[in-house]
Order: C-alpha cells, then sequence, then structure tokens
C-alpha cells in the first residue's frame, strides 16, 4: 500500500508516522505547500521510523488541480489534514484521481452538495470528519446505541485541554493553526428526532474525571448525520458539548455577546476588519501550544434507554495524554491515528461503499474491532461502562 498524506501541520506527521507502523504499507508520502513546514515535520519524524526510506516528501499547491490529482493517483489512499477552506480542492482531486480520501475534518456547508455529488456520480469513497470529533465520538455512539433495544438519550462530551490551565482562556491550541475555535452561531441538540438550535456556550455542566480532575461542558452542536441511524432516529434527547476546563464557556460568551466572534466585518477608521479576526491575532500568543506543555483529550460517550425491560445506560471513556516517547500530542494521536487507520482500510478495499459517507456508517462490526484494536496498540484506550436499573413496569 501507499499512503498520501496532505499537510504537516500538528496532525499530518502523526498520520504519517502511524501508517509507517504498518508493514504492509511501503511507502508513505507527506506533502505540504509550505516547504518550510514540510522540511520541520519529516525532520521530527526520520528519527522516530526504522526505514526512512519509506518516507518520501512533495511540495504541492492544491490550486493546482492536475498536479494533485496526478500525485493522489500514484497512491492507494488519501489521508487529510487541512484546513476547511481548502478542503474541498482536494476533494475534487481526489474524485479526479479515483482514490478514496479520508478527510481529519469538514468542509463549509456550501461546499457540501457539489462535493458529495462529485463522489456519488464518479463512485469515489469520501469519508469525512474521521477524526476524533466527529469521528470517534459518532463511530462509539454508533456501538454503544446499538446495544439497547431502544434509545432515550445519547450524550457526547469531548474536548482537548492543556494538562495545566493557563493563560485567559485556560486553553491552548491542539488541532493546529492560529484560529481560535470560537464560533458565533447556534449549537445543535436533538430532541424527539428533530435538531433545534439553542446559544452555543449554554448548557453548562461539571463533568469529573479520573486523574484529572472537574472540567466543564457546554453545547456545541449535535452531528445531523446521527439521526439517520436507525437506533437514533427519533431520539428523545440529545446533546454534543465541548469539554474545557471551568470558566471558559462564560468567557467565550462575553465575547459572542460583544460581537467579538462575528465574522461580519466592521469599520475601523476607515478598515473593514472581522473583530473575530482580530480576536484569533491578540489571542494567539496566549492560547499557542508551547514546545514545554502537555495536552490531554477527554471523552464520554453515554446512551440511555431500554435493553430486555430494564432501564440501562452504557458509556464510553477515553484520557489520552501527550506521548512523551514519539512527541505527538495527543489530540495529533486521537484524530491523525484514526484517519490514518481508516484510510489503511479503505486502501485494502475493506470498504465496498461509495460517495460520501461519514465514518460511523463504515465502521461496524470487523471493521469497528478492527480500528480499536489499533488505536489499542497506539495506547489509545477506550472504558466501557454499563449500569442497569429496575425492570420497567408492563403500562411503562
Amino acid at each position: 500500500m501507499q499512503i498520501l498524506v496532505i499537510g504537516s501541520g500538528l496532525m499530518g506527521p502523526a498520520a504519517a508516522y502511524n501508517a509507517l507502523t504498518d508493514a504492509q504499507v511501503v511507502q508513505v508520502t507527506l506533502a505540504d505547500k509550505d516547504a518550510d513546514q514540510l522540511a520541520a515535520a519529516v525532520a521530527r519524524l526520520k528519527p522516530l521510523i526504522a526505514n526512512p526510506a519509506r518516507l518520501e516528501t512533495t511540495v504541492i499547491d492544491l490550486a493546482d488541480q492536475q498536479a494533485t490529482a496526478a500525485l493522489i493517483a500514484r497512491h492507494d489512499a488519501v489521508v487529510a489534514a487541512l484546513p476547511s477552506a481548502v478542503i474541498p480542492l482536494g476533494v475534487r482531486a481526489a474524485v479526479a484521481a479515483r482514490t478514496p480520501w479520508v478527510d481529519l475534518s469538514w468542509p463549509a456547508d456550501a461546499e457540501l452538495p457539489e462535493l458529495k455529488r462529485l463522489a456519488a456520480e464518479n463512485g469515489v469513497l469520501v469519508i469525512p470528519g474521521c477524526g476524533v470529533e466527529p469521528g470517534l465520538t459518532e463511530i462509539m455512539a454508533r456501538y454503544v446505541a446499538e446495544k439497547l433495544d431502544r434509545v432515550d438519550e445519547l450524550h457526547i462530551k469531548c474536548g482537548g485541554i492543556p494538562v495545566q490551565p493557563d493563560g485567559p482562556l485556560n486553553y491552548r491550541i491542539v488541532f493546529g493553526g492560529k484560529r481560535l475555535p470560537l464560533r458565533e452561531y447556534d449549537a445543535r441538540i436533538a430532541e424527539h428526532g428533530v435538531l433545534r438550535p439553542v446559544p452555543r456556550y449554554s448548557g453548562v455542566e461539571t463533568l469529573h474525571v479520573a486523574g484529572v480532575g472537574e472540567v466543564e461542558a457546554w453545547h456545541e452542536g449535535f452531528m445531523p448525520w446521527l439521526l439517520e441511524l436507525d437506533a437514533l432516529k427519533g431520539i428523545r434527547l440529545g446533546t454534543q458539548k465541548t469539554v474545557r476546563w471551568p470558566g471558559y464557556a462564560a468567557k467565550a460568551t462575553t465575547l459572542r455577546e460583544l460581537g467579538l466572534l462575528s465574522l461580519q466585518p466592521v469599520d475601523v477608521d476607515g478598515v473593514q476588519v472581522a473583530p473575530k479576526h482580530v480576536v484569533d491575532a491578540v489571542l494567539y500568543p496566549h492560547v499557542r501550544l508551547r514546545a514545554d506543555e502537555r495536552d490531554l483529550t477527554i471523552f464520554r460517550v453515554e446512551v440511555c434507554g431500554e435493553k430486555d425491560g430494564f432501564p440501562r445506560r452504557y458509556s464510553i471513556d477515553m484520557v489520552d495524554r501527550y506521548d512523551e516517547t514519539l512527541g505527538f500530542t495527543s489530540m495529533a494521536r486521537v484524530t491523525a491515528f484514526t484517519g490514518a487507520i481508516v484510510a489503511r482500510m479503505a486502501a485494502r478495499g475493506a470498504f465496498t461503499a461509495t460517495g460520501w459517507v461519514t465514518p460511523e456508517k463504515l465502521l461496524v462490526g470487523e471493521r469497528f474491532q478492527a480500528l480499536v484494536t489499533e488505536l489499542a496498540k497506539a495506547g489509545v484506550t477506550f472504558t466501557e461502562t454499563v449500569e442497569q436499573t429496575r425492570r420497567l413496569e408492563a403500562d411503562d
């Protein structure tokens, strides 16, 4: 197998490393538009791999669609670790090359109709949102939901935080880029199988995590494609919350209420400026993950409903930490390793589906177990808990 990883920031090198742990992968190509960033990534990777000759690099500009498609066509699958704005360029090139595309992220909603059409019409598999969230959260949601005869509620909580809270937000950017994941628009919850908006950063609840302490979780956005699963259609309540150190939601709400998260430009002394861009520029020095800092990822997926006439609750928990040996952030491990594992499955022909398919529709049964096994080899493990209470009355 030959695997192409596009993007050499925080995520791409981790994906490349994970792919290289597979003896069946004869070559991994790491590609990026930024030659300096690419060189730095390779300098980090080469001491970690037994045979550096299996790792190749190339500088590529996705705007050159012909060159990008030609590069992709030489590989069996692609892992994309890209900013959302350029994902459509990559997907179009993968479709032209007839090569599976596994994306750690998601493009803008406005791009979706065309990208879905292209993938479907050309019979090319595109797996978007195949990281930790979206990705593992939805995969695990389906896994636990299908253990029940009836699902009443699904609650997802996930987030990456610095081990030591520090700075104005007690937060560090752990995914990549220089823009904070702060958004002005509403979040979503599911009620009786229908999505409805709720204020972002609302619904704050405290979560105790063993070995970490007290954190908070607040409304981010329930993934709408979960409602397409048979086990979750008509669900009474579904929430998806982001985890941060306590106090983050209150500060983010203040920024939101002041209009500082708006992308709509305002006039400042004759210059049109988006308030959010100013906030990003001002806060970045305070939220940049420094070389001496460590992160962790917290993950909980919980369903409750009925099984064999009993109320039952299933939960899946994960706490993952920075890899001191390899130097990968926890967020890179749980996100990029997931994408790389699924990309290798696609390269092997494990999936018969084509078109635009979210990962929880593919990672079931033996493929789910294979994913969990591969993550465990990398030290990413999950704890499953079940709680059963009294038998339901006949008229309940």
